[in-house]
C-alpha cells in the first residue's frame, strides 16, 4: 500500500480552515469604520490632524530635515512624495479606514486614519491608589 502525504480528510480540513479565515476576514472589512481625521505623529509626538473631508496637500517637515507631502482628496489620504531614498511610503496606496496607516520610517512620519481629531492622544487614564493594610500592601487601580 502506497503512503501518502495528504488523504482525502485532509483535504476537507485544509478546505473548512479555509473557509472559516475567509468568513472572518470578509467580516473584518465589511465591519471596519471609515475614519473622519487624518492624525500625524512625527518622531513619535502628535504633530496635528487633518479632516479627511478636506480636500487638500499638506507639506509635513519629517525628523532631520525630512519632507513629506501628504494629499487627502476624496476621503482617502496617501503620501505623493517624499525625501527619502527608498520612497516606500508613496507606495503604501490610499488609507481612508479607522486604524490604517502609512509610515515614512527615514522621516518618522506616521499618518494615521482616527475617527476623532485625535488631539487626546490616551484612551483612559489609569489612576492608582496604594492602600496598606497591617500585614501587606494592596494595590487598587480605578479607571478614571
Amino acid at each position: 500500500m502506497e503512503k501518502r502525504l495528504l488523504r482525502k480528510n485532509d483535504f476537507y480540513l485544509i478546505a473548512a480552515l479555509l473557509l472559516i479565515f475567509s468568513a472572518i476576514a470578509a467580516y473584518y472589512f465589511m465591519v471596519q469604520d471609515n475614519g473622519a481625521y487624518v492624525k500625524i505623529s512625527i518622531d513619535g509626538e502628535y504633530s496635528g490632524s487633518f479632516s479627511l473631508s478636506d480636500d487638500t496637500e499638506y507639506v509635513i517637515n519629517g525628523y532631520n530635515g525630512g519632507v513629506n507631502t501628504l494629499v487627502i482628496r476624496d476621503g482617502y489620504a496617501y503620501l505623493k512624495d517624499s525625501s527619502c531614498p527608498d520612497h516606500l511610503c508613496e507606495n503604501m496606496g490610499r488609507i481612508s479606514k479607522t486604524g490604517q496607516s502609512v509610515i515614512c520610517l527615514p522621516n518618522r512620519v506616521v499618518i494615521e486614519i482616527t475617527k476623532d481629531d485625535g488631539e487626546n492622544e490616551y484612551d483612559t487614564i489609569v489612576g492608582a491608589l496604594f492602600v496598606r493594610n497591617n500585614s501587606d500592601p494592596a494595590i487598587f487601580l480605578r479607571m478614571k
